[in-house]
């Protein structure tokens, strides 16, 4: 099934489940206007074919000690494709690196690192995200303010 194949109670689930994670399918199928029985079908075939990867909580980082953000500009000494195995593989392994994203532009990936505090952020910058493989530059801003994230 490809994207052009959904229709619009298929992207009406997507949109609703996008915010509202924890709804029942019994609100779902109010909200769509769809009965409970084809809503779940559609909603277990979603999640079948793949586009709905999976559901999480949102956590106030802050209670959690990570409220902590910074992005992380890193530029790599190699960009062939081993290095760049190399390196999406390791930065899986820290985990206070949230999200990693290759760039097209003046640097090669871009990191969102939370952490406790500065202090905390600046020992993973200098003991984890600067050993990663082929690292050979980094360039940090500190997010004063989160306006909107994912989910919320």
């Amino acid at each position: 099934m490809s994207r052009d194949d959904l229709d619009d109670f298929d992207r009406a689930i997507l949109r609703i489940l996008h915010t509202e994670g924890r709804i029942s399918v019994t609100a779902l199928a109010a909200r769509i206007s769809l009965s409970k029985s084809p809503t779940q079908a559609r909603l277990k075939r979603l999640e079948r074919e793949g586009y709905i990867l999976g559901y999480r909580a949102l956590v106030d980082h802050w209670r959690l000690g990570a409220g902590h953000v910074a992005f992380v500009e890193v530029r790599l000494s190699d960009t062939r494709e081993a290095a760049l195995r190399a390196f999406n593989a390791a930065v899986l392994a820290v985990p206070e690196i949230e999200e990693c994203h290759m760039i097209a532009g003046a640097f090669d990936y871009l990191l969102k690192v939370r952490s406790e505090d500065i202090q905390s952020y600046r020992q993973v910058l200098a003991e984890r995200i600067s050993s990663l493989p082929h690292v050979a530059a980094t360039s940090t801003h500190v997010a004063m303010e989160s306006v909107k994230e994912q989910g919320r």
